[in-house]
């Protein structure tokens, strides 16, 4: 699987959040619920501030590693964290070295889902020498019907 290595300077996201585990039956349930969330009550279109237009999906305060517990989040980046919509805060996404993995390409919504579940499934068992301390989804396409998604992995 290919990826690019890259150095990021810190941001912070206003975002809602649940805590969940992989081997979680209710996993699933528990960052859909989120999303759903985000756009159906329009929180994504009440963030002030943002510093893009991209949607982020975060996970981050791991307990250990991939099988522990995590807190998942969705939101976006911000530069303050003035005026926050009702439920949401702000998650610092630290700088430093991330790996980056990109999806790109003519799919719809499904195809998008199940290319990220493969995705993760992959890194689960690569030998990266990963942080565990935040990694985080970005969705650049605002078109249901084309994907453009960078997925960001927190190394030492």
């Amino acid at each position: 699987m290919n990826y690019e290595i890259v150095e990021l300077k810190e941001k912070n996201a206003a975002v809602l959040t649940a805590r969940t585990n992989n081997a979680s039956p209710e996993m699933g349930a528990v960052i859909g619920g989120l999303w759903q969330k985000f756009y159906s009550e329009g929180i994504y279109n009440s963030v002030k501030d943002r510093t893009d237009a991209y949607a982020l999906g975060l996970y981050t305060e791991y307990s250990s590693d991939e099988k522990g517990d995590y807190t998942a989040a969705v939101g976006c980046a911000v530069n303050g964290a003035d005026k926050l919509p009702e439920g949401m805060s702000v998650i610092r996404i630290p700088a430093g070295k991330y790996a980056v993995f990109s999806i790109t390409g003519e799919m719809d919504t499904a195809e998008q889902l199940a290319a990220i579940q493969k995705l993760w499934q992959e890194l689960w068992v690569m030998d990266l020498d990963r942080a565990y301390v935040c990694d985080f989804e970005e969705y650049r396409s605002a078109d249901p019907k084309f994907a453009d998604i960078r997925v960001y992995i927190g190394l030492k």
